[in-house]
């Protein structure tokens, strides 16, 4: 059993509540791990691909909007005017995706949406109302969602714009958030970049527990591509990437957040940092509120689980006091041989990557 789905089944009084801007493709099949506890919202520009999304859902607690987001609901979207984040858009058009792009264009725009957004094409879609965008703080309230679990923002453009449309409005006991982040900027204080939402997230008291850093040929000369359509290459410099913040419960301020949040949240905090493959920092916070966590889950069953995820590359996992006790005796399985990289390292490292195609749209 996957850690996330064992804190699913201790939960009573709650449930995962999810908020996915950005929502084309789906949400993320891991968090289908917490079944009928699990409440989403999802939000896409794309009229069409939230119709065959909610003609798709099986889960009542799960509902699409399809809506253009603004920061100001008065404020009719300009599909004309061009990009919300220019900088990032004009060295977009430098990479060699974009190339492919201009050569597919003919061909996507008589495709089908699934394909149009295969190729993150989600322009050539039928698109929501534009003069009627939504400011999520308010969709939020509106529809009484005043306790909200995880946000992921992912929308191709004003990423930035809709995260500070929650400056003094994030939900007060939210978790965690993942965020399209962009590693070119030109220093300014409203550019879409990722030094300004590192400073966003943490002066709102989130630390940054993964970050994927994807890397984009230029046109100048492209190299392969890493998934079967366009987008990140296997060189390149960095461009774009996602980047998890979650509250840091057992740091310096962690006291006083642990005290406002109930035991059912801290233990869907452990399952959002197992489900983000940082199975160390849930053991963790395991560890850290062992006494709290009882009520909702077996600890030790727990840390079993999650040891079982750091030795993904085991046939038969040790459980987590004899992962530590192996841990101890700083055998010579815990580094990388002397010489060339293993082939089974490698191919371990592929099956990483492959596992988090998220994000490269």
């Amino acid at each position: 059993m996957a850690f996330p789905a064992f804190v699913a089944q201790g939960l009573k009084a709650e449930r995962f509540a999810l908020l996915d801007i950005g929502c084309s493709g789906g949400l993320d099949p891991k968090w289908r791990a917490f079944g009928n506890r699990l409440k989403a919202l999802g939000i896409d520009a794309s009229a069409s691909e939230c119709r065959r999304l909610a003609a798709e859902e099986r889960n009542p607690d799960v509902s699409y909007v399809a809506a253009f987001v603004s920061p100001r609901a008065d404020q009719p979207i300009d599909l004309s005017a061009g990009p919300a984040a220019p900088l990032i858009m004009k060295m977009r058009d430098r990479m060699s995706f974009m190339r492919t792009r201009e050569i597919r264009d003919a061909t996507l725009r008589t495709a089908s949406t699934e394909e149009q957004l295969r190729h993150n094409a989600w322009e050539l879609t039928g698109l929501a109302d534009p003069s009627k965008p939504v400011v999520v703080p308010d969709l939020l309230a509106a529809r009484g969602w005043n306790d909200l679990d995880y946000l992921k923002i992912d929308t191709d453009g004003i990423d930035w714009q809709i995260l500070q449309s929650f400056e003094g409005r994030l939900p007060a006991k939210l978790l965690a958030v993942q965020m399209e982040v962009n590693f070119v900027g030109d220093g300014a204080a409203d550019e879409h970049s990722f030094h300004n939402t590192d400073r966003f997230m943490r002066r709102h008291g989130f630390d940054l527990f993964r970050l994927d850093v994807r890397n984009y040929s230029s046109r100048a000369l492209p190299a392969r591509y890493i998934w079967p359509t366009p987008a990140e290459t296997h060189s390149g410099r960095p461009f774009q990437g996602e980047a998890y913040y979650a509250l840091d419960l057992l740091g310096p301020n962690g006291p006083a957040r642990l005290a406002s949040l109930s035991a059912e949240k801290v233990a869907k905090l452990a399952a959002i940092l197992s489900a983000w493959d940082v199975p160390d920092s849930a053991a963790e916070l395991l560890l850290g509120c062992r006494d709290r966590l009882a009520a909702v889950l077996d600890v030790d069953r727990g840390l079993d689980l999650l040891a079982s995820q750091a030795q993904g590359h085991r046939a038969r996992p040790l459980d987590y006091r004899s992962y530590m006790a192996h841990f101890e005796s700083d055998p010579p399985d815990f580094y990388r041989p002397e010489g060339p990289i293993p082939l089974r390292e490698r191919l371990a490292a592929a099956w990483r990557a492959y596992r988090w195609p998220r994000g490269s749209r």
